[in-house]
């Protein structure tokens, strides 16, 4: 590999995006493979010149003597692909000669080659793990601290010549450079959603951690990442990595690139580099396989669109494509990305579907606290994004975009509250199984008022049912949304010269269908089904609410012969069904505690695993049993004392083993030496119909 030849001097000294265009260019379509070292050093370079020496200024004399030549020599390619406009060809940097770049190409190659003897590893032509974590010790040896944890621009090689710093994917691409300084073609990048490590080898199938991760992993330096991906963590993808070639490594270096000057301030002219450089590689296919740098130009382009090219929504897509076909579906970041696009244009509805489809993805994972990037991900759409969405839909008097009814009408969309479910169904699936808990009250809280925000009419029109229950198929042949686990699929009935056609539209996050438990029984996710009861409307006119009142009026008419009140009982329900002698008389016990609920309410601490069942307290109105032989009032073996205890004395094995009530007072008696009194009225604090309606005992 050939360090810097004429045929790369000839573009320099770097001046205008256009210049650094063609320079890539002729890296990317000559015969050898591009040069890592010299593109990392040049767009570092660059990058640090716009963003962190902002006193470097550019004449308008040298931009003029070297603009025309630039867009001269690319007039050629931008015949087939219009990669870059005349304004952006134009577009000014601060200088960059030749020779800085080679002068700082021969010490990245001096320092690589005086560390590493390669008479001391037997390599046969390709490396091996204990060359791998030799490179990786230089490049760690000689940064001046060992992690740069939320510190920006310290992704590029020119970051670790001029300052001996680097990022967590800045190391791992230092070694890959330095391992192709060494001759060998076989170490190649792999990158998950926030981590990066390599591979090598004959067949490119072992992998060695070279960099760190969070507070600093330089014990795992050398390691496979077998125990990663065994522990089905988030960080290494389930073994469903971005494997990286020489080229696809050229776009993670681009996609890499940060125009942020500060939290809220971005160089324009860089920007508009990456997004110029990354149209290039998509044009020439090497984005393709790469989600993440698919999302990063889709965001790009939603600020500055280019004239000529898909909506950034397209790109977007293009990344959840590119996951499902090459990665089994294990990306979350596209479908963030596009949740995002969906917030930011107030397009709620379909902001919440991309959500839920990120939670089917996250569900297959298993929580621990290397995943502190993807958690604070969720933590945001669920404790800022989705409450704000309900804000502004509840209250639609100061509504900007779409009209208050559109607003209005999500909270009576079924599917709505059945993405949301969704949502939140994915998150609980996360934590099971896992190490480390994810949810906790500040998750709840949120929830809880979420779902409020739906009418007890939109709630009770989703059902969740067990893999097992199946129905009757009446909600597909009603035009019903039906959602299992990550599957939606929407049955319209479209008319047609007044006969009914079904038509069917569906979104699949492609879930494995024979997906197993984390906790050994079938998975929730893939078990779960909600139906709701909507009709998507063909006629614009026509609301939500006027088309459900029809539908509830045509049943109520006879319209259809089966009621989702009526679907089929599960076999273990109706097996218990059997077993009921309805001729038999019930358990004078059993009679006893009948009535005792019918005149007390439930001890809490019971329901939190202590106590008795009943709390000392009782309602006011009190009628005696009928169903026992002994005139005795229910009440009058309960306790009014408040020492808390239900049944003094008595226990629940000796309360059970009593064959009538009179048992229960002798033996009371026995132990407290009289019967006690009547117990006060208490006040019962009914439950909210909402707690009932989670469904989950996470939160």
């Amino acid at each position: 590999m050939a360090l810097f030849g004429e045929r790369e001097k000839k573009y320099f000294p770097l001046r205008s995006i256009a210049s650094v265009l063609q320079l890539f260019r002729v890296q990317l379509e000559k015969n050898d493979e591009p040069n890592l070292s010299l593109l990392s050093i040049v767009v570092g370079a660059i990058e640090n010149s716009l963003t962190c020496n902002r006193s470097l200024q550019v004449t308008t004399a040298a931009v003029a003597a070297t603009t025309g030549a630039a867009v001269a020599d690319t007039t050629t390619a931008t015949k087939k692909k219009k990669t870059v406009s005349s304004a952006a060809d134009a577009a000014s940097i601060p200088s960059l000669p030749a020779s800085t770049v080679e002068a700082l190409l021969h010490k990245f190659q001096a320092q690589i080659k005086g560390s590493v003897d390669l008479t001391q590893f037997k390599t046969s032509g390709y490396a091996t793990r204990e060359l791998v974590k030799r490179v990786s010790d230089v490049i760690w040896g000689s940064l001046t601290r060992s992690c740069y944890k939320d510190r920006a621009h310290l992704q590029s090689l020119y970051s670790y010549l001029t300052g001996n710093k680097l990022d967590c994917f800045g190391v791992a691409f230092a070694v890959v450079a330095a391992c192709q300084v060494l001759g060998f073609k076989d170490v190649h990048l792999t990158l998950s959603e926030d981590h990066a490590w390599v591979v090598f080898g004959k067949n490119g199938d072992e992998t060695a951690e070279v960099t760190w991760h969070g507070k600093g992993n330089e014990d795992k330096r050398g390691q496979p990442i077998t125990f990663g991906v065994a522990e089905k963590s988030w960080l290494y993808l389930n073994g469903h990595p971005v494997k990286c070639d020489r080229y696809m490594e050229v776009a993670a270096l681009v996609s890499g690139m940060n125009p942020s000057i500060n939290a809220t301030t971005d160089i324009i002219e860089l920007s508009s580099l990456q997004q110029h450089l990354l149209w290039m590689l998509y044009d020439m296919g090497y984005l393709s396989r790469y989600p993440m740098a698919l999302g990063n130009l889709g965001d790009l382009e939603e600020i500055s669109p280019t004239v000529g090219r898909p909506n950034c929504t397209v790109l977007f897509r293009e990344a959840i494509a590119a996951t499902r076909k090459y990665y089994n579906n294990h990306h979350v970041y596209p479908y963030t990305y596009l949740g995002g696009y969906f917030y930011r244009n107030q397009k709620y509805k379909e902001a919440l579907e991309a959500w839920a489809n990120a939670a089917d993805v996250i569900r297959t994972y298993n929580y621990n606290r290397e995943d502190e990037e993807i958690y604070k991900e969720f933590l945001e759409i669920a404790n800022e994004l989705i409450p704000h969405l309900m804000k502004v839909t509840s209250n639609t008097k100061n509504a900007v975009g779409p009209s208050p009814l559109e607003l209005q009408l999500l909270l009576h969309d079924p599917e709505c509250f059945a993405h949301l479910l969704r949502f939140y169904d994915g998150i609980c699936e996360w934590e099971e199984g896992s190490s480390t808990p994810v949810l906790h009250i500040g998750w709840a809280r949120p929830l809880v008022n979420t779902i409020s925000k739906f009418e007890a009419g939109v709630r009770s029109k989703v059902e969740i049912r067990v893999d097992g229950a199946k129905g009757d198929g009446e909600g597909e042949a009603n035009g019903n949304a039906v959602v299992e686990g990550s599957k939606v699929a929407v049955v319209e009935d479209v008319k047609e010269n007044g006969k009914e056609n079904g038509t069917t539209r569906e979104t699949n996050n492609n879930i494995p269908e024979n997906k197993v438990g984390k906790k050994g029984i079938a998975d929730v996710g893939d078990c779960l089904k909600v139906v709701a009861d909507v009709r998507v409307a063909t006629n614009g006119s026509e609301n939500v609410r006027e088309r459900i009142g029809k539908r509830q009026r045509n049943r109520d008419r006879g319209g259809h012969k089966h009621s989702h009140r009526h679907r089929r009982t599960p076999d273990f329900i109706k097996s218990l069904e059997t077993q009921i002698n309805p001729n038999e008389a019930p358990h004078p016990n059993i009679a006893a505690l009948a009535a005792a609920c019918a005149e007390n309410i439930l001890n809490p601490e019971y329901l939190l695993g202590s106590g008795e069942p009943f709390s000392s307290r009782s309602s006011s109105s009190s009628s005696p049993s009928s169903l026992v032989d002994v005139k005795l009032d229910c009440c009058d073996f309960l306790s009014s004392q408040s020492n808390g205890t239900p049944f003094p004395g008595l226990t629940m094995d000796s309360m059970l083993k009593a064959e009538s009530p009179a048992e229960l007072v002798q033996v009371q008696g026995v132990t407290t030496g009289q019967l006690p009194s009547k117990p006060k009225a208490a006040v019962v604090v009914p439950i909210p119909p909402v707690a009932s309606e989670i469904g989950r005992a996470h939160v």
